[in-house]
């Protein structure tokens, strides 16, 4: 992005500044987008997010995706976790609705007949609630901390 409402910088933050404007005055969001046909652009993902399991990229958005569609799943968040073997693993951590249930193995076999192999999460956590920034979004920070 490039204008006149692109923030000038981080205050005293010279390097993470630095890391995000270019020279000529671009910011580099970090947003990960794609444009269809018609020249709409849509933001899928966070590149900071993505996760490289054993030299794959999987975009957290789609295996969430694929998680929200199942009927007991109210809230998910899917985070790259180490893994000794594939650098990275894919972890899946979702609440349930009120009164649904819904087993690991039930979840495992829901996503292993909608996502190929690389994608699909290997690790499962439920929680009662998934941690929320101050504006209501899933922490995600905080559920890599967990870890």
């Amino acid at each position: 992005m490039r204008g006149p409402q692109i923030m000038a910088g981080y205050w005293r933050r010279e390097a993470e500044t630095a890391a995000v404007l270019t020279e000529d005055g671009w910011l580099k969001s970090g947003d990960i987008a794609i444009m269809n046909a018609d020249g709409w652009i849509f933001l899928v993902d966070r590149k900071k997010d993505v996760i490289i399991a054993s030299g794959f990229k999987v975009w957290p958005t789609e295996v969430e995706d694929v998680l929200y569609s199942h009927p007991a799943v109210r809230e998910a968040a899917v985070i790259g976790v180490p893994d000794a073997y594939r650098g990275e693993t894919v972890k899946a951590v979702f609440s349930l609705k009120p009164g649904a249930t819904a087993t690991e193995g039930e979840l495992r076999d829901f996503c292993r007949t909608r996502l190929t192999g690389y994608k699909q999460p290997r690790l499962f956590e439920i929680l009662e609630d998934l941690p929320k920034t101050v504006t209501g979004n899933i922490h995600k920070v905080a559920l890599r901390d967990r870890d």
